[in-house]
Formats: C-alpha cells, structure tokens, sequence
C-alpha cells in the first residue's frame, strides 16, 4: 500500500488528513519525528497557523534537513496543504521579522490585500479555484470551489510554478506546481468529493 508521511510538528489538524488520505486508498504515517519520512513513499505537510513559529518548529525539529534530502535529494512527492504550501517560498513577513521558508519556490508569503468591500480577512469558506489542467487537478471541473482558511498567500516570482489561481481580494495563488512539489492554499481534505480527488492525484503523480 502506498505508504504516506503525514508531518505532526505540532500546528496542523492530523487527523482530518489522515482520514482523507485513508480514504483514498493510501496508507498515512503520522510522523513523531523526521525518521518516519524514511518509510514513506509521499510526504504531506499540512499547516494551520503562524508562518515565523512554524518554520521555528520545523527547523528545531529536525524536519527542514530531513524534508532536503528526501524531497529534493531523492524526489519523493511532497504536497504543502494551506501554511504547509507557504512554507515552500523562500521568505514569509507572518509573525513580525522575515523568516526564511523552506526555499523551494522562488517567492515570498504576503498578507491578503482585499480589494472589495466584500473581501474579509480571514478568508474563510468556500470559492473557486481556476487550474491550468496540471496533473494535481485530473478529472476536476475548472472554477470549482474548494475550501479556504487563510490570510497569508504565497506569491510566486516564476509563473511556471503556478497550477491555479482563486478570484478573491484581486486573485491569488492557490495551487502550485515544481517537479514532484505540490501545494495547495485551500484545504483537500475539507473539500468534500473534488477535494479527495486532487488528493488521490497526488497519490498517483
């Protein structure tokens, strides 16, 4: 069975993602330290929270070395769910100082500026998401809605990383693409059938 990493480093709701991924027929390791990435063959790295403190306990526990070597030493597929997609720029402002994310696609994470009256922050709910018909997004309807909890957006420098893009506080990133590196802004596993279906991609990229 296809054995599937789920990274616990303290800010992320496990157990929905787990259950998603065990529903598509996939096998979920919830991590309790960066030795458990060795046994899979897919990582996840789900987040919900601060962008400063979660890269500070990805760092202190070892995962940002372990995360280099596998993913972009050995290329196993790696898929960053909402702050785990904005781990993926190279520096985030969230939280105060600049910190710097894991660096794997060229940009940076930025706060929502809406552009509506309409627009509020947190974005919170449902809206839709418009692909480019990369892999992740097989057998799902373009401008669909996919579920959204967030304030920050990473905004990448090369348009080539990006696979979709959501119509809200005047359009932001919310799927991108670099090789075998996934990451998606809305939420899969709260996304009901089309959300386990770009899952099941994943799992079969």
């Amino acid at each position: 069975m296809n054995r599937v990493a789920i990274i616990d480093y303290g800010m992320s709701n496990l157990d929905s993602v787990a259950r998603a991924v065990q529903e598509c027929e996939a096998d979920p390791l919830v991590t309790t330290s960066p030795k458990d990435l060795e046994h899979a063959a897919r990582i996840i790295l789900p987040g919900v929270g601060v962008f400063d403190e979660g890269m500070r306990r990805l760092r202190e526990q070892g995962y940002e070395e372990a995360l280099n070597e596998l993913v972009i030493g050995r290329q196993i597929p790696f898929l960053g769910i909402c702050l785990g997609m904005q781990f993926l720029a190279a520096k985030g402002s969230e939280g105060g100082a600049e910190t710097p994310g894991l660096g794997w696609i060229d940009g940076e994470v930025v706060r929502l500026t809406p552009s509506a009256t309409d627009n509020r922050l947190p974005h919170v709910g449902w809206n839709e998401v418009v692909h480019n018909g990369d892999g992740l997004f097989r057998d799902v309807p373009n401008a669909r809605d996919f579920y959204f909890v967030h304030s920050y957006h990473l905004r990448p420098m090369q348009e080539s990383d990006v696979a979709a893009r959501t119509p809200y506080c005047g359009g932001f990133v919310s799927a991108v693409r670099r090789d075998l590196v996934f990451g998606t802004q809305f939420h899969p596993e709260k996304s009901q059938r089309l959300g386990f279906q770009v899952l099941r991609n994943f799992l079969t990229l």
